[in-house]
């Protein structure tokens, strides 16, 4: 049962075990759907889907599955009524489309005209209930609110069917693969600390009671034990593109810095900016007017830096392939933007590349494709930054 529904799932990327859709239809034998789509979206999506953040795909599949199907909440309690005095089901209320459907346009909007002026001089301005055309919660065909089918005019809809509240798509900005705010990036990052904590440090602390473990072992001989401390030992370096064209970018890139800057579990964490290629050098401030020496950075930062860039990576290729290529005037640069990228990449072997561009539309760019040659690349989202964090852990 649903099968397609169960496959379309897997496409979008919710990852849906075999057990949890037998578990789902073992729901739906037992009857906790109660014959509603309303019912049934939410017991599917409580079973599953494990993550918020894939509330979004499962919205999208399911919008897109169950199109055009609707289950009024009374269709249960009719069909039993029926069951028990054998007698037709009551004719279903007309659709909004049928009723328009007995007149034009121009003859409905003088049939409407005639019944408001009517209303008013019978001073009937606001109604509550009732057959009037101007009020809520009534039994006329237009209005709101009201019981039965018929056209609403005005206020908002009150019985949302399941396909509607999916179309919705309310959990688009928990999707972990889309642009988001500053809590996701810093929970992203939080993943660093694993780097900063005893596994790198020397065994320089002593461990009491591990001291008092092995001397009882021994029978009261002195045996100390030596851990490593948990001292905040982790280096980032993060250089960011500030050229024109990633002024699109502009507030994803303020986010991605201000949950860096908030990161209290690192070291050092130095600054720098570039505009479109680091070339001979980089810069203190975004306005480039504090440049620093590429070669002067090569001194002082050492290895142990983790090396994130945040850019978009487009660029001419004359910026990128030529020697001497840099778009900055008065300099003398020797080499290539791609080879500066390189003498990044051999002193920083734990690096990262974000990019707020879709991955989808990489090779849209010739200058992208090199760049990924020299460092692993990942979307500037908060999925791509825990991919980038994994690849930073790697020794």
């Amino acid at each position: 049962m649903f099968i397609d529904f169960y496959y379309r799932l897997k496409q979008e990327g919710v990852p849906v075990s075999l057990t949890e859709w037998m578990t789902l239809m073992d729901a739906l034998a037992r009857g906790f759907a109660f014959s509603s789509l309303s019912a049934f979206y939410f017991l599917a999506r409580a079973i599953l889907v494990k993550s918020e953040t894939n509330f979004d795909r499962y919205d999208l599949v399911f919008s897109r599955y169950f199109k055009g199907i609707e289950t009024p909440e009374d269709i249960l309690a009719a069909a039993l009524a029926w069951l028990k005095s054998e007698k037709p089901l009551p004719a279903a209320p007309p659709t909004p489309a049928a009723l328009l459907a007995q007149y034009n346009v121009e003859e409905l909007r003088k049939l409407l005209a005639e019944r408001i002026e009517e209303q008013k001089k019978e001073a009937v301005k606001e109604k509550r209930g009732g057959p009037f055309w101007i009020g809520t919660g009534g039994t006329s065909p237009f209005g709101e609110s009201g019981s039965g089918g018929g056209v609403r005019l005005g206020g908002e809809s009150n019985s949302m069917s399941a396909v509607k509240v999916a179309a919705e798509r309310r959990y688009l900005d928990l999707r972990d693969d889309s642009i988001t705010g500053v809590r996701q990036f810093e929970m992203a990052l939080r993943a660093l600390r694993q780097l900063s904590t005893k596994n790198e440090a020397p065994m320089d602390e002593l461990d009491l009671d591990g001291t008092i473990d092995a001397t009882s072992r021994k029978a009261g001989m002195l045996n100390i034990v030596w851990k490593r401390p948990r001292r905040n030992r982790m280096k980032v370096i993060l250089l960011m593109d500030t050229s024109g064209s990633m002024l699109k970018f502009a507030q994803i890139s303020r986010r991605l810095f201000t949950a860096v800057n908030r990161t209290t579990h690192f070291k050092d964490l130095r600054f720098y900016y570039f505009y479109n290629c680091v070339y001979d050098r980089v810069y203190a401030n975004a306005n480039h007017t504090q440049p620093v020496n590429t070669e002067h950075l090569f001194k002082t930062l050492n290895p142990e830096y983790r090396l994130i860039i945040t850019g978009d990576a487009t660029m001419n290729e004359h910026e990128l392939l030529r020697p001497g290529g840099t778009i900055s005037w008065n300099e003398n640069n020797e080499l290539s933007g791609l080879d500066w990228l390189k003498r990044l990449a051999k002193m920083y072997p734990h690096a990262a590349w974000l990019n707020p561009v879709p991955a989808a539309n990489w090779t849209h760019y010739e200058t992208i494709p090199p760049i990924r040659e020299v460092f692993p690349m990942f979307e500037l989202t908060p999925a791509g930054l825990e991919k980038a964090i994994q690849k930073l852990k790697t020794r």
